[in-house]
């Protein structure tokens, strides 16, 4: 599919902010006043802007408010009520944190809770695709989750807990593609179901629908070469998890921790960007492009 801008930076750092805000939520690091301000200040900017970018690649983004009536079906709409919530409740204990120096646990618990549901419901928007083969497994929750629990130990400074799940980031990114590279051919769907002409006999493309391409192909039927493909996944992994914890092993300055940060969120945005790339949608059956 075609990677759009917008929505590998809303993926990515929308998951580091409410990553973020789940481990302030929880207590870490226990931070007061200006401190804890500072915290809230990064998660809050990587949060609601990444939200706010999911909104550019909409035709009629005035209309994204709609999208909230429609939570008993819509995981897009799941997703922005647990964000506002999330970040309803934060605010509030936030309060508590920078004016009083109280940690109002119980808002801290809540609002860690409604952190991880608004990434969790994010994944499913992808998840639930059947459309998509990649997408449709178990590992694409995992691979949101742990991308965002990773970034947020990062950005709350829990050295110990990033070097862990940046590890299990990788190898959980590692098993979606593995996962992913058969999907398609493994889901059952050929240009036989596509044009449902299977029960007449083998079916083959004798020429294009049309002569043009349309948006279907623009959009829909995006596709990365095997060899890039395969040095953009080292370089991810590489920029994603090996080189922050290997920065985090040396005794901790503030010079690499940040390096660990930008190293990580580099990694992040090359994975996202084949996340996106590589998704076969059926619809290129049709097009004879699978």
């Amino acid at each position: 599919m075609h990677p759009a801008p917008s929505v590998i930076f809303f993926t990515v750092f929308s998951g580091i902010g409410f990553g973020l805000l789940a481990f302030l939520g929880l207590g870490y690091p226990g931070v007061t006043g200006w401190t804890a301000f500072a915290f809230f200040a990064i998660a809050y900017v990587c949060a609601v802007g990444g939200l706010m970018s999911s909104t550019f690649h909409l035709g009629r983004p005035e209309r994204a408010l709609k999208a909230f009536t429609q939570w008993r079906s819509s995981w897009l709409s799941r997703e922005g009520w647990c964000a506002v919530i999330a970040l309803l409740v934060m605010a509030v204990y936030g309060m508590g944190l920078v004016f009083f120096g109280e940690r109002w646990t119980i808002l801290g618990l809540i609002g860690a809770v409604f952190s991880v549901l608004t990434i969790f419901t994010t994944s499913m928007i992808y998840t639930q695709l059947k459309s998509v083969p990649r997408w449709n497994s178990t590992a694409t929750p995992a691979m949101f989750l742990s991308y965002a629990f990773a970034g947020g130990a990062l950005l709350a400074g829990q050295v110990t807990w990033a070097m862990g799940l940046l590890a299990i980031a990788a190898v959980v990114q590692v098993v979606l593609w593995a996962q992913g590279d058969g999907a398609l051919s493994g889901s059952g769907t050929s240009l036989a179901t596509a044009t449902g002409l299977g029960n007449i006999g083998s079916v083959r493309a004798f020429e294009p629908p049309h002569t043009g391409t349309n948006y279907l192909l623009k959009e829909f039927v995006y596709v990365v070469g095997r060899k890039h493909s395969q040095k953009l996944r080292i370089i991810a992994i590489a920029l994603m998890a090996v080189l922050p914890i290997a920065l985090l092993a040396v005794s901790f300055s503030h010079v690499l921790a940040l390096l660990a940060v930008i190293s990580h969120v580099a990694g992040a945005l090359v994975s996202r960007w084949l996340f996106f790339a590589e998704a076969e949608h059926v619809v290129g059956l049709y097009y004879g492009k699978r």
